[in-house]
């Protein structure tokens, strides 16, 4: 009889308020009882949880199954670029994009632990783009760079309150001052010098939890979707805000649209975040990698 087929399962015991560890503790199972050997992996930080995928990507496993949000999929998709190992998603995270994009179940993690067996054993993936800065790092879903970005900055330094509501604050304290920024953008090569609210560069269509901001944007067409809210009041910026959810957005008058190969983005005192991680400080010049990613689902 031959060997089971060996997977490595890789859990953020803490994504979406500790839902992590439960998640693990659903999948798990579910995953042995389909015939699969799984290594059970668990890094103390960011560092060792990619230490620990990349051996088992070089052993030979035939997936890495991540059981987390979408900054779990950031650090896998830096082990898994140009492999031929493909990534698997059990989603516990709070935004949970990327599980949007493969159409995997957010709610329920044995679910989704059966989704991924069974494209393992039917050797099922396919490939999807990423979005690679210059030095090498590459992101699934959307870099942000302006006012949503600030926010982020802020709640990070923040130690009070937790959860969603430090987030909140940290806009509501961001509205009262910010103004728009002066960018310099080039799309493959045009140079434009502009003022917006954000620039966003999309591999993906959404980023924070269903917030539809590069609308239309395609995991599979080689291309970058960059999108420009131009200046708007602040009462404008909330009352806007909702269409993100709905996508509707991509019809305001502020709203820019662009497809390009390669993207630099410019602007003072910005730092980028991608896949819900800080990113890198702008300068950050973005290239679009067909096929470089092969997920399950």
């Amino acid at each position: 009889m031959p060997p089971p087929r060996e997977i490595a399962l890789l859990t953020n015991p803490t994504a979406g308020k500790g839902r992590g560890a439960a998640a693990r503790g659903a999948a798990l199972p579910r995953l042995r009882a389909a015939g699969l050997a799984v290594r059970d992996l668990q890094g103390a930080d960011a560092a060792e949880a990619a230490d620990l995928a990349a051996e088992a990507v070089a052993a030979g496993v035939e997936a890495l199954v991540v059981v987390g949000g979408d900054g779990l999929v950031h650090l896998a998709a830096q082990v898994l670029a140009g492999t031929a190992t493909p990534l698997g998603v059990v989603p516990a995270g709070t935004g949970n994009d990327v599980a949007r994009y493969l159409d995997l179940p957010r709610r329920d993690p044995a679910a989704a632990a059966d989704q991924v067996a069974a494209a393992v054993l039917a050797g099922r993936s396919r490939a999807i783009d990423l979005a690679r800065e210059s030095r090498g790092r590459c992101f699934v879903t959307v870099l942000c760079a302006g006012f949503d970005a600030v926010v982020n900055e802020r709640a990070n330094r923040m130690t009070w309150p937790h959860g969603q509501m430090r987030y909140n604050i940290a806009t509501l304290a961001e509205l009262r001052t910010f103004a728009p920024l002066p960018y310099v953008l080039e799309l493959d090569g045009a140079t434009r010098d502009l003022e917006a609210m954000m620039v966003s560069v999309g591999n993906g269509p959404s980023f924070g939890g269903g917030l539809r901001i590069t609308e239309g944007a395609l995991l599979d067409d080689g291309l970058l979707d960059v999108v420009v809210i131009k200046p708007m009041s602040k009462p404008a910026l909330v009352r806007t805000y909702p269409r993100l959810f709905t996508g509707s957005v991509a019809s305001h008058p502020a709203y820019e649209h662009h497809r390009v190969r390669r993207v630099r983005v410019s602007a003072p005192g910005i730092v980028g975040y991608a896949d819900g991680e800080r990113f890198g400080a702008l300068p950050l010049e973005i290239e679009a990698v067909p096929g470089a990613l092969r997920v399950l689902g």
